[in-house]
């Protein structure tokens, strides 16, 4: 329910550089919803011009407002309290954000003596500096031999601050990292790194004293809870939420070591499970995941929503460490004042009071003063100190795979030569091709070497050169097909002939090819090695089998 409250009010825009402080009395509303994650906030408020009327106030504001320049939002509030025997330390509550999208309107107030005065009314929207710059953020890159810290480094931006605290996941370098995000897809960037904290289990945290985002292992843990006062809160609800009712399977459908690995649930209900379904042949990699799922698999707790009847003295945020009221009475049901809380979401309201109650005529201005009365609401979420849950925002899954053309490298034989090569992992001891990527700076990844699309008693590695489709996931990657002919193996259509080429090079190698020659079929084998040549050619009514060494 809405209260009438004081609030000493900070409020500050900075676009293309140039800062403009809004004075207290001249904000009139504003919301903000805080959570772990980031915020989203609206701010409303009002500047006078006189100018039009030869008065000597102008609004600063206007042109800078006009321009389509990023907008910088800081918001501070803090308590304004007149019932305390003593006078508090007040802290605030500190929110900066990017704005999204903006509004203005502009209004003529006639005075009583006088002309009248131009006011204009304006509204920003804004969000945490992620939600909107990497939104809009859709990066097609590729990293060899880099961490994912070292892929956040490079597309977080001047606005965004990354402390993270998850080293064995960020700082771990892997031989391919792919960003393939797409506006068409709808995943972007900041999709990406919401998918990715998801799907390892970790945390995204937003620090609203250092203003930036931290990627961490496990929920911040340490701090002196804050004691709540039990006469700044109204109502008190225990929240309990949804609770997993699944098992879930790991199943491995490679053939020569299939798994089907189960992870259990206390709490869940008989025949229901979420199967997880891999195509591995490192042993390695199903344990990770049979890991990574068990952790994922959590029994949230019990939650406490707080209904506030003021702002309190001592400010805090989400993520802010709490402990309840121990006054008899107030505790509710099940949650003992033991318990130390953590805040996990804030929303915040607040509107003009009606003139009656603001002692404010309609036609009069709000004077200047460091502090004004609003029709004010504040609720908070809290979760267990302890809580394994992790709240995160919606989010778009990246599509994956995306194509790019490579070509095939060897090593083996001379740089003309045709060659193929396997590379062998001293680790998994699995064989794989490389390939260059001439798009992103020809940089070499590794794929599988297997048969490909052709069944397995074709033994045809791809060559040195062979141009090749790969499907690029985020990190790892197999050949989609081949995309050109060997140079030498195209026939002409007039023929309507067919070719296999195999070799080095055409002066090295052995071509069998069958042919129509004057509408009748012709088969023909050769072999090449320099300006040795045998041959057997089959055609109607002759067999011809020749073996000749050219001169030099």
């Amino acid at each position: 329910m809405p209260h009438a409250e004081r609030l000493d009010l900070g409020l500050t825009l900075t676009i293309g550089g140039t800062a403009h402080a809004i004075a207290p009395a001249d904000i009139l509303a504003f919301e903000l919803d805080l959570h772990g994650w980031g915020h989203e906030g609206r701010v409303e408020f009002r500047v006078l011009d006189e100018t039009a009327h030869g008065g000597q106030k102008k609004d600063k504001l206007l042109a800078d407002f006009l321009k389509p320049d990023l907008v910088e939002v800081a918001l501070e509030l803090k308590a304004v309290h007149s019932d305390t025997a003593t006078k508090p330390t007040y802290t605030s509550l500190k929110v900066k954000g990017l704005g999204l999208d903006k509004a203005l309107t502009e209004e003529t107030v006639a005075q009583a003596k006088g002309a009248a005065i131009t006011y204009r009314h304006y509204t920003v929207r804004f969000v945490d500096a992620a939600r909107l710059l990497w939104t809009q953020h859709f990066p097609c890159a590729l990293y060899t031999q880099k961490t994912l810290q070292n892929v956040l480094d490079a597309h977080k931006g001047d606005k965004i601050a990354l402390a993270n605290d998850w080293d064995a996941v960020l700082a771990a370098t892997h031989p391919l990292l792919f960003l393939g995000l797409s506006p068409e897809s709808g995943a972007s960037f900041y999709d990406f790194v919401v998918w990715f904290v998801h799907a390892r289990n970790g945390v995204l945290a937003y620090d609203y004293t250092a203003q930036g985002y931290q990627l961490r292992a496990a929920k911040a843990a340490t701090g002196t809870p804050l004691n709540l006062r039990a006469d700044d809160v109204e109502t008190v609800t225990v929240v309990f939420p949804e609770v997993a009712r699944h098992d879930v399977a790991i199943l491995n459908a490679a053939a020569e070591s299939p798994k089907n690995q189960a992870i259990t649930n206390a709490k869940a209900v008989t025949g229901i499970r979420q199967d997880v379904l891999l195509r591995t042949d490192i042993a390695d990699d199903v344990q990770k995941r049979v890991t990574l799922e068990t952790a994922r698999l959590k029994v949230r707790g019990l939650e406490v929503d707080l209904e506030w009847n003021r702002f309190p003295t001592v400010a805090f945020a989400p993520g802010a460490l709490v402990k309840l009221p121990q006054t008899a009475g107030w505790a509710a049901a099940g949650v003992p004042s033991t318990d130390t809380f953590r805040v996990r979401r804030m929303t915040l309201r607040a509107e003009p009071l009606p003139p009656e109650e603001a002692g404010e005529g309609e036609e009069e201005v709000r004077r200047p003063s460091p502090e004004s009365r609003y029709l004010f609401t504040l609720t908070t979420r809290l979760e267990r100190k302890d809580e394994l849950h992790v709240d995160l925002p919606p989010f778009v899954t990246p599509v994956y795979p995306r194509f790019v053309e490579g070509l095939i490298v060897s090593e083996v034989g001379a740089q003309k030569d045709e060659t193929w090569q396997a590379y062998t992992d001293t680790t998994t001891s699995l064989d794989s091709y490389k390939v260059k990527m001439p798009l992103f700076a020809n940089q070499i990844i590794q794929v599988p070497f297997n048969a490909s699309l052709l069944p397995g008693h074709f033994y045809f590695p791809a060559y040195k050169g062979a141009r090749v489709l790969v499907a690029l996931d985020f990190q790892r990657a197999w050949l989609k097909r081949h995309l050109d002919w060997r140079a030498g193996a195209r026939l002409p259509s007039d023929g309507q002939g067919v070719h296999l080429l195999v070799g080095k090079t055409t002066e090295n190698g052995t071509s069998m090819r069958h042919f129509y020659d004057d509408n009748k079929p012709v088969l023909r084998l050769q072999r090449t090695n320099a300006s040795d040549t045998e041959k057997i050619e089959l055609k109607e009514g002759t067999l011809l089998i020749l073996v000749k060494e050219e001169s030099t």
